[in-house]
């Protein structure tokens, strides 16, 4: 069974308490179930982690290298600030989908740019959870062909 892992940044874990007129009230194991149970549906197995630690979440995408078949990553604040996420992307052969539950190009002009997108394969924003199983879809469609 092919392998996605789900790897979501800082403040996540407080999805559901968070600003919810912008985050929503679905909480972080409710992202982790639909898409666990989404990739299951389509013939893979999901490893969530997530970090409020930038190192961390450098760690999880260097053990990523030749383990998954690709990653579902919501860098968070740390979208606009890391150049070593950027670079932990780019130095693995494991493609990475980009995901934010917010538009970020609606929201403060310092959360328009994004540091990693660009050693992305693709980045969905805007979606709210929804965005995470779109990421499922493209991978599950990447096995496919």
């Amino acid at each position: 069974m092919k392998k996605l892992l789900l790897l979501n940044g800082p403040n996540i874990n407080l999805l559901g308490k968070r600003e919810p007129d912008v985050y929503g009230s679905d909480t972080l194991q409710t992202i982790e179930s639909i898409v666990s149970k989404a990739a299951g549906e389509n013939g893979f197995e999901v490893d969530c982690f997530q970090s409020n630690h930038e190192g961390e979440l450098i760690d999880q995408l260097h053990e990523a290298d030749g383990k998954y078949f690709g990653v579902i990553f919501n860098p968070a604040a740390y979208t606009h600030t890391s150049i070593a996420l950027h670079d932990a992307i780019k130095a693995i052969d494991v493609p990475v989908i980009e995901v934010h539950i917010s538009n970020i190009y609606q929201r403060e002009v310092f959360r328009h740019q994004s540091m990693t997108a660009p050693a992305c394969i693709g980045q969905i924003s805007g979606f709210g959870i929804q965005g995470y199983l779109l990421a499922v879809l493209a991978f599950v469609n990447q096995k496919e062909s």
